[in-house]
This record gives C-alpha cells, sequence and structure tokens, in this order.
C-alpha cells in the first residue's frame, strides 16, 4: 500500500466518527425514539387487547359477561332462553361483536397516535398528510356510506339489546328466528327453513315477539245459533283448567279473560279469548288451547 492510499484511509477513519458525531440525532437519536413509540404503541395496544378480551369472557359460566354489565338486557328474566341455553349464546355473541369493536376502536386510536408522533419526529409538515387524510376520508365517506350506516345502525342495536339470538323478530319484509347478529347483518330463519340476511342500516323498524311478555289471542267461532254465555263461560274453564296444571303453570303469566264478541254474522259468532304468557310460549299455548277448546265445545254440544 502506498503512503498515499494508506493516507486516504486514515483520513476516512478520522472523520467517520466525526460524521456520526455531527449527524448522531438522525442516525441514532431519532431511529431510538421511533423505535421506543412503536414498542410502547404496540405493548399498549396489547395491554388494552387483553383487558377487553377479560370483559368479554365471562368469570362463570352462565354469568354477564362484564362488557354487558352497563347496558340493559331485554331478556333477562326469561326462563326459556335459560333452559335452552340460548341465552348464554346471545350474551357471547353480543359481548364478542362489541369488544371486536372496542378492538378496532383501540387499535386505530393507538396506531394513529403512533403514526403522527413518528412523523413529528421525522419533522414531516402534518399538514398536508392531514388534508389529504380528510379528503381520502371524505372519498371513502361518499363510497362507504351504506357499509358506514350497516356498521352504525349494529353498534347501537347491540348496545340497545333491541334483539338477539333466538329471538323471534319482524323486519317486515323478512320474519323468524334470529340465527346470528353482526354490525353490518342480522341472519334469520323463517318457519319454512329459509334464511334471511338483513343489512342492518335497511332496518327501519323491527317487532321483536319475544321480550318482556306474549299474548294468546284466539278468536273461536260458534255457530250463530249458540249460547254465547255457556261457550263464553267453557272457553274460560278450559283456559284456567290448562293455567292450574303443573306443566303449564310457569307459562301464564296473568289470568286467562274472555273478551266477549269479536265478530258476527248469520252463520257464525267469533268469541275471543285472550292470555298473557311467557315470550316464544304463545303459539304452543294457542295451540293446545285450540284442541282442548274444540274438544269441550264438542263434547257440550253433544249433550
Amino acid at each position: 500500500m502506498t503512503t498515499t492510499s494508506l493516507f486516504h484511509a486514515t483520513d476516512s477513519a478520522l472523520k467517520l466518527p466525526q460524521y456520526v458525531h455531527e449527524h448522531s440525532r438522525w442516525l441514532i437519536e431519532i431511529p431510538v425514539r421511533i423505535l421506543v413509540i412503536i414498542l410502547v404503541a404496540l405493548l399498549v395496544r396489547a395491554l388494552l387487547h387483553r383487558s377487553i378480551d377479560r370483559l368479554v369472557r365471562p368469570v362463570h359460566v352462565g354469568e354477564v359477561p362484564g362488557i354487558l354489565r352497563p347496558f340493559k338486557e331485554r331478556v333477562s328474566n326469561s326462563a326459556l332462553f335459560e333452559s335452552t341455553g340460548l341465552m348464554s349464546a346471545r350474551r357471547a355473541q353480543r359481548a364478542a361483536t362489541l369488544g371486536s369493536v372496542l378492538k378496532s376502536a383501540v387499535s386505530f386510536v393507538v396506531l394513529m397516535t403512533a403514526l403522527l408522533l413518528i412523523l413529528g419526529e421525522l419533522e414531516v409538515s402534518l399538514a398536508p398528510f392531514l388534508a389529504g387524510t380528510s379528503i381520502v376520508g371524505v372519498a371513502l365517506g361518499f363510497g362507504a356510506q351504506n357499509v358506514v350506516k350497516d356498521f352504525i345502525s349494529g353498534i347501537f342495536m347491540m348496545l340497545e339489546d333491541q334483539y338477539g339470538v333466538g329471538d323471534v323478530i319482524d323486519f317486515e319484509k323478512a320474519s323468524g328466528t334470529v340465527e346470528a347478529v353482526g354490525l353490518r347483518t342480522t341472519r334469520l330463519r323463517d318457519v319454512n327453513g329459509t334464511v334471511w340476511y338483513v343489512r342492518n342500516g335497511e332496518v327501519v323498524r323491527v317487532g321483536n315477539k319475544s321480550q318482556g311478555f306474549a299474548q294468546v289471542v284466539l278468536d273461536v267461532p260458534i255457530a250463530a245459533g249458540s249460547d254465547v254465555e255457556a261457550a263464553s263461560a267453557a272457553m274460560l274453564a278450559v283456559a284456567e283448567e290448562m293455567r292450574a296444571e303443573d306443566e303449564w303453570a310457569s307459562v301464564f303469566l296473568g289470568d286467562p279473560e274472555v273478551q266477549g264478541v269479536e265478530e258476527l254474522t248469520r252463520e257464525e259468532t267469533v268469541i275471543r279469548l285472550v292470555a298473557r304468557v311467557r315470550p316464544l310460549e304463545q303459539w304452543r299455548t294457542a295451540r293446545e288451547l285450540r284442541r282442548r277448546i274444540r274438544d269441550r265445545l264438542n263434547v257440550e254440544a253433544a249433550e
């Protein structure tokens, strides 16, 4: 190696530490800060997700998940839901959906905060970035407004517990038993076995037949010349006898009542009987009442 080349090599070796020293902020300080920001963001995100998972999972089997305790549960007193396991499925799906929303929100806030801090460390002007983000947000909002509408409707539906798995609901154009509830769509199956997928944002009104109590309304026709008082008394006696049975005692929520003549024609007289029962029990109860009332009226007519 010549003296000249040796001099150049020595000079370069001496200049390298000086260069590192002069640019230490960009070579060492800023990368370390960015790395710390990323690590802290990932740690915070993981801790928050873990906390949300704990809120979603019930401590004991059958217990209400912590994430649902601040919100109202409209079918909490339904023995039918509890006995069939639908309550646990309903709570689990509702809690999982709300947990998914919270996780997405946490991830977005944490990662966006980390990104803005990193851009600040790189001395990037945030004004053009924010302006561009706003433009993209507006464009996406116009293009995906129906999806956003579905998600927002789904969130409010979950928070208010308007319906859930196992409920029998009427969407006007589709009705049936709810099989799955998501933020964007609701899946239900009608009495014919057809599966319907309904977008949450398209639901203007919904009738829930599974909340609070249900009403059995029977319109029983008798011949126009029959004794209305005797027929009414027979119908009421059948309903009261049925309510007194152990199998049906927990189903009825009040005393059956004959409201009187509902319709009158030359051929027949229609008498109305009503009874308040537990949710989802109205159809089974009505079928059994019809059978018993028909048998009783046939016996009395034969006598």
